[in-house]
């Protein structure tokens, strides 16, 4: 009966050095206080989320925000490539002239921190 008992022992402390429990003890760890985090920051993450839906309705152009969208006018402009071609030309300019304007803006507030750096 002891030989038993004892190799039960035996293999239990062999299984929990196969398992590594340092590590799987981290893993429980990081996971729930990442869940618990989350609970915790979901107003967060909703008024971030609404941030960016801002950002995003603020370019009032008319060319395609979602893939939906994309596809929508594809098959619109299936039959007719001259329309499409004059479709992407015209929607590439607006996107240069957007990215333009936010490179702009960019530029002007990262440049007074370039200023005080080199002084």
């Amino acid at each position: 009966m002891r030989n038993v008992i004892k190799s039960a022992i035996a293999n239990i402390g062999v299984m929990f050095k196969q398992l590594q429990v340092k590590q799987f003890f981290a893993v429980v760890l990081v996971g729930f206080l990442l869940l618990t985090t989350n609970i915790a920051g979901m107003d967060r993450g909703q008024a971030l989320t609404n941030k960016v839906e801002q950002l995003t309705d603020q370019n009032n152009s008319d060319r395609p925000k979602t893939v939906g969208e994309w596809n929508k006018e594809a098959r619109q402009t299936e039959d007719a490539p001259l329309e499409r071609v004059k479709r992407i030309g015209k929607e590439s300019a607006e996107a240069v002239k957007d990215f333009g304007g936010m490179y702009a803006d960019t530029a002007e507030k990262t440049t007074p921190d370039l200023d005080n750096n080199m002084r």
